[in-house]
């Protein structure tokens, strides 16, 4: 059971979103990271074939997924970072109406839905309108909806956004009971999202895949270590415009700095363990862009 990307490319009149990658992706956990405009949601549409690439090709068990058509779609389990929904529906009634019109007979799509509202957490609230539902339980929603067809694969794009810390870790445990015998892709650009329950980590920038592997062998892989150091306060600009800074704390004998440098920035710097979020400092700078639709 492998999706395999081959090429993969779509263009927007000028902009190239997805720029020809490359991929294998088998069953278990896959985190695709990188901020926001990267190409990701343009990747999980093709993936979904609700774009059609410009270049290149994906292929389900060796036939490409536009030719399988309704067949792959069947497989396939898919969270935007917007889903659709009734307000005035029931938590019950709506993942009724999406069971319909995934084609489940009702029998089994009743039997599916109490299994999902106990697994998802939404059993005691069954009956409350989608509209009053919080933000994290409208998420838990839309992962009931997504998987309502046992689908072999589940694509969830920012599937923790806006959500609090207790939400994201009850979300993501969920993800990781769900990927015990299928294939998931989850995109997003919060590190802790993937850090632990993700086989492998895709780093997507500009549209291409720069790096591939288990988050132990990023690591090893890092281009540069981290140290920290403790400057004067009067110094500490100066470092921060020469160096990029994974955090700044102010202490009382000066500015403590955590900065990704491949030599120590001052003599008396102390070199530190690398983490996923240096890592990702490192490939991607403080800042990102905005999410643009398509991009």
């Amino acid at each position: 059971m492998a999706l395999i990307l081959d090429g993969l490319t779509k263009t927007f009149q000028t902009t190239t979103a997805v720029d020809r990658l490359s991929c294998t992706l088998d069953t278990g956990v896959y985190g695709l990271l990188g901020v926001n405009g990267a190409g990701k949601t343009t990747l999980m549409r093709m993936l979904c074939t609700l774009l059609t690439p410009t270049a290149g090709q994906v292929t389900w068990q060796g036939k490409d997924i536009f030719t399988l058509g309704a067949d792959y779609r069947a497989l396939l389990g898919y969270l935007p970072q917007d889903f659709g929904f009734y307000p005035d529906f029931t938590v019950q009634d709506y993942l009724r109406y999406i069971a319909c019109l995934k084609g489940l007979r009702p029998a089994a799509a009743k039997e599916r839905i109490e299994t999902l509202l106990v697994q998802v957490g939404l059993d005691q609230v069954r009956r409350q309108k989608m509209k009053k539902l919080s933000g994290g339980m409208r998420r838990r929603a839309g992962i009931a909806q997504a998987v309502l067809n046992d689908p072999e694969i589940l694509i969830l794009d920012e599937p923790t956004a806006g959500l609090d810390p207790k939400e994201r870790i009850r979300f993501r445990n969920l993800i990781s009971e769900l990927a015990q015998d299928r294939l998931v892709l989850l995109s997003t650009h919060i590190v802790s999202d993937v850090e632990y329950i993700a086989r492998e980590i895709l780093l997507m920038k500009g549209g291409r895949l720069v790096r591939q592997g288990t988050a132990q062998d990023l690591l090893a892989a890092a281009p540069t270590k981290v140290w920290t150091c403790t400057l004067p306060r009067d110094r500490a600009d100066a470092f921060l415009r020469r160096y990029p800074v994974a955090n700044v704390k102010t202490l009382p004998q000066g500015t403590q700095l955590r900065i990704l440098a491949q030599q120590p920035p001052v003599p008396e710097a102390a070199e530190e363990t690398m983490t996923l979020e240096d890592l990702f400092l490192c490939y991607f700078g403080e800042t990102g862009g905005d999410d643009h639709g398509e991009v």
